[in-house]
């Protein structure tokens, strides 16, 4: 059974940054490409960045330039660091395999983005 557990979530100030961090557990991390996921209040869950096996990065329009996945595969954990965040950023961020394995969504990080 493959374990997600994300941190790292908060509030912060418009233009802040924020670094979450996704420990996996339970599957041979190495093998799988990594997303960063969010669901904003009364929206659906959004892909917003994929990272390969291999190092190779995929943004959402409306991250890109400001968010940078990365993974460290000795220590089975994937990372998102925020820049310039804006009000619209604020949702549940949740990481999964990509494609999601919909037995594996953890409880997510909040991230609240307000003056």
């Amino acid at each position: 059974q493959v374990q997600l557990v994300e941190s790292g979530g908060g509030l912060v100030q418009p233009g802040g940054s924020l670094r979450l961090s996704c420990a996996v557990s339970g599957s041979i991390f190495s093998i799988y490409a990594m997303g960063w996921y969010r669901r904003a209040p009364g929206k659906q869950r959004e892909l917003v960045a994929v990272i390969t096996p291999d190092g190779s990065t995929n943004y959402a329009d409306s991250v890109k330039g400001r968010f940078t996945i990365s993974r460290d595969n000795a220590k089975n954990t994937v990372y998102l660091q925020m820049n310039s965040l804006k009000p619209e950023d604020t949702a549940v961020y949740y990481c999964n395999a990509a494609p999601p394995s919909a037995k594996s969504w953890g409880q997510g990080t909040q991230v609240t983005v307000s003056s």
